[in-house]
């Protein structure tokens, strides 16, 4: 059977449920023509009340979940020596400041043993400086000596400085530094710190381990801020809302939900761009690397009202909305502004508790159109 006698055969039934009951379409130049309750319930037509212009929900695109470049931190030895203990496991968590590993090098004791060096020839330079400057105001000495003393106190302080650094960027604590200059308490072992809070994903070394500078030890993530890197596909990037308030994304199953950044230059092999989004909630019910569904709301005219797909009926290149009236319905002229999956967005002649077809539509435009109609 062809699809024009399928089409016929559907336009002359619901035809036929109206002339049963006794009603005469009216002719396509009238938009309002009566519709009963019993009719409506014989075609099978349900009604969605207007509530307030609103944006549609959009569509969901699979997304991973993934951590920001600031979150990944990479603990590295400082120097090379050896592993006398690990301090924490795998899939652990741990806080900003935590011991994570002991390591004992005699690199370190020479950072020490230069540190105590340099803080007590500082200390007697300062204090020679001193004793020439009270010379010098008692007329003992020449200016020229004074100039000489000051010279070498901040030469010996700038050396201290740069002996304090080194101990710093070996990560030593920095009340640790100022107790070893004032009083001498070297420490056998290095504890190397975690710089913020975080979960280990990855130990790269064991205990008694021998290791070189800068060899990675300890791998940590951090979970406080996650991203969603969304693919969709490239036409419909223009319609991603960046500036529009309240138009977050959110995960489908979760409740969590995130705000857009930015669309990624490059389209893939599958024709898709990369929506990278921040997690703005329940980024707790996230775990790096997992693949979600994210529902992408597009950017939409504040005026307009969100109707399912098959609200809308077609009619010379026209779109129009089936409105309950006392008599039954009116065919009302809408503008489509925008789609996603079956939701549409429109504007015109609605307003806030006006009830429309959502169902039948097609049998309300054959009542509507009447025998003579056309499409």
């Amino acid at each position: 059977m062809s699809y024009s006698l399928v089409c016929r055969g559907v336009l002359g039934l619901v035809c036929s449920i109206f002339l049963v009951a006794g009603v005469v379409a009216a002719p396509p130049s009238t938009n309002e023509f009566p519709v009963s309750a019993t009719q409506m319930q014989a075609l099978g037509v349900t009604l969605m009340a207007l509530e307030k212009p609103a944006a549609i929900n959009g569509m969901a695109y699979p997304a991973r979940v993934v951590v920001p470049p600031s979150g990944n931190q990479v603990i590295s030895a400082p120097f090379g020596g050896r592993v006398e203990e690990v301090l924490v496991d795998e899939q652990q968590t741990v806080k900003a400041g935590q011991p994570l590993i002991r390591l004992s090098s005699p690199e370190y004791g020479e950072l020490q043993l230069k540190l105590l060096e340099t803080a007590s020839k500082a200390k007697l330079t300062a204090q020679s400086a001193a004793r020439e400057r009270q010379l010098f105001s008692e007329g003992i000495i020449p200016e020229r000596r004074v100039q000489e003393a000051n010279a070498a106190s901040q030469e010996a302080a700038d050396r201290l400085r740069f002996a304090e650094a080194s101990l710093r960027l070996a990560g030593v604590d920095p009340a640790a530094i100022r107790k070893m200059g004032e009083g001498g308490n070297l420490q056998d072992a290095l504890v190397i710190r975690a710089r913020s809070a975080g979960t280990v994903i990855g130990l790269d070394v064991k205990a008694g381990q021998r290791i070189q500078g800068s060899d990675a030890l300890i791998r940590l993530v951090s979970t406080q801020q996650l991203w969603l890197e969304v693919q969709i596909p490239s036409d419909r990037q223009q319609h991603v809302p960046f500036k529009a308030v309240g138009n977050a994304l959110t995960v489908v199953g979760r409740e969590a939900s995130a705000a857009p950044m930015s669309v990624g230059a490059m389209v893939s092999d599958n024709q898709t761009v990369t929506l990278r989004a921040r997690v703005v909630r329940g980024a707790q019910l996230l775990r790096p690397g997992e693949v979600v569904q994210v529902r992408v709301p597009f950017a939409q005219n504040a005026a307009g009202w969100a109707l399912p797909l098959q609200s809308i009926a077609r009619q010379d290149d026209k779109a129009y909305v089936f409105v309950r009236t006392e008599k039954g319905f009116m065919a009302q002229p809408v503008t489509v502004v925008s789609s996603a999956g079956q939701s549409v967005q429109v504007t015109g002649n609605l307003r806030a508790g006006q009830q429309v077809a959502t169902e039948s539509v097609v049998a309300l435009k054959a009542a509507w159109l009447g025998k003579s109609g056309s499409n």
